[in-house]
């Protein structure tokens, strides 16, 4: 009996001689999650994927919710009565005013009230009280049901609750404050409901750039609402801010809704390869256990590394997020306000940081082959220890303007390589349980939205600039702890309770 080449080689356990692989090239197989970025095997589809359509969709969602939240920020100086801010001045006259104020013509019909610097300070900070109850149960449901009705009504929620903020203001201070935390546990569920869905969707070798790409829109959504709030308070009224963005909101949820899925198994359009991929670079990861294993992962040090560096890095980002502006308004004299596209600069550049930390952190991993604890621990030193630098930098420089703007620029666009360390660390150590993981640390990490500030004005009576230097010493110092505990206790691999048979899987 005769056979033909092909049916007697394949009756061996080998392949044939002219099918051998070249020893120094890895076989294509898309069971193996390095191969998508090597460049000797076999390219993962990019172009049109699924991933990455999610990941861009997230992005919009991401830069949708950070409109909604920084809006009021702006539209808030026109809101309020001039002559009731004047009587909270605290202006300190160390250094010299920058420029005359210029008078230009502008739409004054929005209502005005008559809200105080405390008052204020409520109406901005009620987020915060809402944003944080939402983080640890957003999470859970995510892991237990999905994370995209979570995410899609979280937004809707928050936009929908946007486009009321006129009504309730006129209803008083407390309707006002009660809209705010509203819309705070609307934003709470989102991030952590991100994260559960990228626990099924994103391959280990392509998380920092899904990821990075996903948050990144957070960023943008501040560079572009900042001076557009302006734009809009300026020529139209501070009303339509809200509705703009609302509205936007809306139209984001519709789209989320008709093109997202949970997970690739139930994905619509996504190709069979695509869909073999995913789930073949997952299958050692993710666990099969129906309840939370809450005390082993209470107990878990890596975890508590994610939550001090959380905690240390939105220390230092909410300090200029929120402190910052107000020591160049009150102490050096000028108000940032009157230019938007400086107020948005450092987030443009953090922005942009977040996007290409993302590409290089799977580049050393995936052609390098440097371990994912490698990666997480050099790019959280670089985005933590470099604002914690530019930070002091920015409270030694006296009164000069043009010096404060570059080192707040340098301090927020270096916070961007965090993106690619500890805030995906949650996905390495446990992906089936990344977004119960995110909700515990961005429950601590929020703490410092809502003590910060306070903190900053008991410090700060006078204005001056020796007692902004404590403010900002503060903020590096708890910087550089978090960025030194990290380092020490983080991991880079799934960990035994993570996953139903206890064998890890090293990256």
């Amino acid at each position: 009996m005769e056979f033909s080449r092909q049916e007697y080689w394949s009756e061996l356990p080998f392949p044939p001689p002219g099918d051998l692989p070249n020893p120094g090239i890895k076989p294509a197989s898309p069971a193996s999650p390095e191969l998508a970025a090597s460049e000797d095997g076999f390219q993962a589809p990019v172009c049109c994927s699924a991933r990455y359509n999610l990941a861009f969709l997230s992005f919009f969602g991401f830069f949708v919710l950070y409109s909604l939240r920084v809006n009021l920020s702006v539209a808030l100086v026109d809101m309020v009565d001039s002559n009731t801010t004047a009587k909270d001045n605290r202006t300190s006259y160390e250094c010299a005013e920058h420029s005359a104020p210029i008078k230009v013509l502008r739409n004054q019909t929005g209502k005005k009230y008559q809200w105080d610097a405390e008052t204020q300070g409520w109406i901005l900070g009620s987020f915060f009280y809402g944003y944080i109850i939402t983080q640890i149960p957003g999470g859970y449901v995510a892991s237990r049901s999905g994370g995209k009705l979570l995410l899609g009504f979280g937004v809707l929620g928050t936009a929908v609750f946007t486009l009321f903020t006129p009504l309730a203001a006129d209803f008083g201070f407390g309707a006002l404050v009660a809209l705010r935390a509203l819309e705070g546990l609307g934003e709470g569920v989102t991030f952590p409901a991100m994260h559960a869905m990228w626990s099924s969707w994103a391959p280990p070798l392509e998380r920092s750039k899904l990821l990075s790409i996903s948050y990144a829109g957070a960023q943008l959504g501040t560079v572009v609402s900042l001076p557009l709030s302006g734009v809009i308070c300026y020529y139209m009224n501070w009303t339509y801010v809200f509705y703009f963005f609302g509205l936007v909101g809306i139209i984001w949820f519709i789209l989320w809704i008709c093109l997202v899925s949970d997970t690739p198994e139930t994905h619509k359009t996504i190709t069979p390869y695509e869909k073999e991929y995913i789930l073949s670079s997952l299958k050692n990861q993710l666990s099969s256990q129906k309840s939370v294993p809450w005390i082993p992962m209470l107990k878990s040090l890596p975890l508590w590394a994610i939550v001090v560096a959380h905690f240390s890095y939105n220390w230092t980002f909410y300090t200029l997020l929120t402190l910052l502006p107000t020591y160049m308004k009150e102490v050096l004299r000028f108000n940032i306000q009157e230019n938007g596209f400086l107020s948005a600069v450092p987030y443009l550049g953090c922005w942009l940081c977040m996007i290409l930390s993302g590409q290089a952190a799977d580049n050393l991993r995936a052609r390098w082959n440097f371990s994912t604890l490698w990666v997480r621990r050099v790019f959280s030193l670089i985005g933590m220890i470099g604002p914690a630098i530019f930070l002091v930098a920015a409270g030694f420089i006296g009164c000069d303007y043009s010096l404060a703007v570059a080192f707040l620029t340098i301090s927020t666009t270096l916070g961007g390589f965090c993106s690619s360390g500890f805030s995906i660390n949650h996905l390495d150590i446990a992906p089936s349980y990344a977004g119960i993981l995110l909700g515990i640390t961005n429950t601590f990490a929020t703490i410092p939205g809502m003590i910060g500030p306070i903190i900053a004005r008991s410090l700060t009576p006078e204005n001056t600039i020796g007692e902004w230097q404590t403010v900002f010493c503060i903020a590096a110092a708890i910087n550089v702890f978090g960025a030194i505990f990290f380092t020490l206790f983080a991991k880079g691999e799934v960990q035994n309770w993570a996953i139903s048979d206890h064998r890890g899987h090293r990256n």
